[in-house]
């Protein structure tokens, strides 16, 4: 069996790539210039598959999958439908994803430190996921 460490940080990545997803798609068709559009969907795909092995392993293990948290997914959608209804640019695109990929950064970082008696496999997973994170708000800040 598991650590239980093990199942919660693989589920709070399990929430953090379909967060990544839902939040690429909401603004995934607004996108004007195609060079974003690749850049979004290319990430979109890595979350995708990302959460595919999480899954996986989730249920290897027996555990439930974890969506996001509904409060914090609502806010979301609040921040960026009112963000977009003022400016419906690629910079507003890119400034509320690059704040997106930095809280979730920041959260996985907390889960890392939080679960520290998880297995190497789902370390390795949050790492991968930070690392996904991390080169989409790099490449984002030249669309701002």
């Amino acid at each position: 069996m598991a650590h239980p460490d093990t199942i919660k940080l693989l589920q709070e990545c399990d929430a953090g790539t379909k967060m990544g997803v839902s939040s690429i798609d909401e603004v995934l068709e607004k996108v004007k210039d195609e060079k974003l559009k690749k850049l979004l969907s290319e990430s979109k795909s890595h979350h995708e598959k990302l959460e595919e092995d999480i899954e996986h392993l989730l249920e290897q293990m027996g555990a439930e999958e974890k969506d996001p948290n509904p409060m914090a997914k609502g806010m979301s959608w609040i921040k960026t439908n009112m963000k977009m209804g003022w400016d419906e640019s690629d910079a507003t695109v890119a400034d509320l994803l690059t704040d997106g990929c930095d809280m979730g950064i920041k959260s996985l970082y907390r889960y890392l430190n939080q679960y520290e008696n998880a297995e190497q496999e789902a370390t390795s997973i949050a790492k991968r996921l930070i690392d996904i994170e991390a080169k989409l708000e790099a490449e984002l800040r030249k669309y701002l």
